[in-house]
């Protein structure tokens, strides 16, 4: 059960975090950044803001398709609506190239990118490591990635009954998303 990855909305919530830190932070800070708001938005309200894919990593959760974007060149023939506006730089290091359209993300999720950056943003990235590894639904997988499901964060924030009715939430949101947007 996973939302269709929507680049144009995680670029856009990078590209706020990358203004807030002066257009350019390490990219391991950028992606806890981005797993962090997407957890909280999950414990507020049972819904992520990037719609990204999480796995464990040696580093801690990650957001998935963002990490690839970052590491990855983009294919040639593809227009990347993150190439377009973000660059990976020297000393692995993300570079805001310009603002993506502001089409994608509500106030709401705007504020918890803020709130995020304003509790987070002062840390360096082995600092954010450290935090994410302390988070239960983080399994060490040492040299490979595990998934992280939606269940394991909602656990993790979330009692029970929140839990069910979030994850039966989710679940028709999904299908509703295949409805309207076939692949």
């Amino acid at each position: 059960m996973r939302f269709r990855f929507n680049e144009a909305k995680a670029t856009e919530a990078a590209a706020c975090f990358l203004r807030l830190r002066g257009g350019r932070m390490k990219y391991l800070k950028l992606i806890k950044l981005l797993y962090i708001a997407d957890r909280e938005a999950l414990a507020r309200w049972g819904r992520p803001i990037t719609t990204d894919h999480y796995v464990s990593m040696r580093e801690g959760p990650v957001t998935s398709n963002v990490y690839n974007l970052i590491v990855s060149e983009p294919m040639p023939s593809q227009q990347s609506i993150w190439h377009a506006h973000i660059r990976t730089v020297a000393d692995w290091d993300v570079e805001l190239l310009s603002d993506p359209p502001n089409e994608e993300l509500s106030r709401s999720e705007k504020s918890i990118i803020d709130y995020v950056f304003e509790k987070h943003g002062h840390k360096n990235r082995w600092d954010l490591v450290h935090e994410t590894h302390k988070f239960p639904e983080w399994k060490d997988p040492g040299t490979s990635s595990t998934p992280i499901t939606y269940r394991e964060i909602l656990r993790a924030v979330k009692n029970n009954e929140e839990v069910s009715a979030d994850l039966a939430e989710l679940k028709a949101m999904i299908a509703a998303e295949r409805i309207i947007q076939p692949v």
